[in-house]
């Protein structure tokens, strides 16, 4: 059962397939349906303070409260608050999912996310350079342009080790999933996902389709994990 509530997260942390049997491909197309162009901006805004704790809650606190924390602007990502250990927390937005996923502009969704330091430097810049050719108001194709520019001339080399903490309870991933399980993702250059058993039977490792070559080149791991950054016990009620 979480492998068919995995397969609906479409952010940072977290997997994507619509439509399992006629009656998800019914309501895959009504939400399709509601969230065609992107929403006016504000929508999207979050109370700066309310910000920051919704970011630093992708993490326990032994490293979300001397990390760096990033809050959205008008034009981008913006440093709220600097950090003494090299993470790096913020609140990821719908864009950040596969842009073939019909909540690509939903703007209810939130997605913690605390990258460790080799992730800051490798993973963290398609966020930021994403985020930022969205709000230039660009069309899918030319931010899919834009990136692939990006990753040519800009992106650093993919770091050994890069990953990220998504343990809140307070994220809103889509309208299927809500805040789902918390989890940690690992990120590696694009390879064959059997490399690390994902999605075999038994295996907790699961592969999340958000980048894979579509178009930032690389490959993305979750694991779940048994509580949320605060302590508590996550269970699959957890998920709405």
């Amino acid at each position: 059962m979480q492998r068919k509530i995995l397969r609906t997260i479409a952010l940072a942390s977290l997997a994507l397939v619509v439509g399992l049997g006629a009656a998800g491909q019914a309501q895959a197309q009504e939400v399709k349906a509601t969230y065609p162009n992107m929403a006016p901006l504000d929508q999207y805004l979050m109370e700066r303070n309310a910000e920051i704790a919704m970011a630093r809650s992708a993490a326990p606190d032994s490293i979300s409260q001397d990390a760096e924390v990033k809050v959205l602007g008008g034009h981008g990502y913006e440093t709220a608050v600097k950090g003494k250990n090299g993470f790096v927390c913020l609140v990821e937005r719908s864009w950040m999912s596969p842009f073939d996923f019909s909540q690509f502009w939903n703007p209810k969704m939130r997605g913690p996310i605390c990258f460790n330091p080799p992730a800051v430097r490798s993973i963290l810049p398609l966020t930021i350079k994403r985020t930022e050719l969205v709000l230039a108001g660009l069309s899918k194709a030319q931010i899919i342009d834009g990136i692939k520019a990006f990753e040519k001339g800009e992106l650093p080399a993919l770091e050994p080790g890069a990953m990220c903490y998504m343990m809140s309870s307070q994220g809103y991933l889509n309208d299927s999933a809500g805040h789902w399980l918390p989890h940690l993702m690992f990120y590696i250059p694009l390879t064959d996902p059997k490399v690390w058993g994902a999605d075999l039977p038994g295996s907790p490792v699961m592969l999340n389709p958000q980048f894979q070559g579509a178009p930032e080149p690389i490959t993305e791991f979750m694991i779940p994990v048994g509580h949320w950054s605060d302590g508590t016990a996550a269970t699959t009620k957890d998920k709405h």
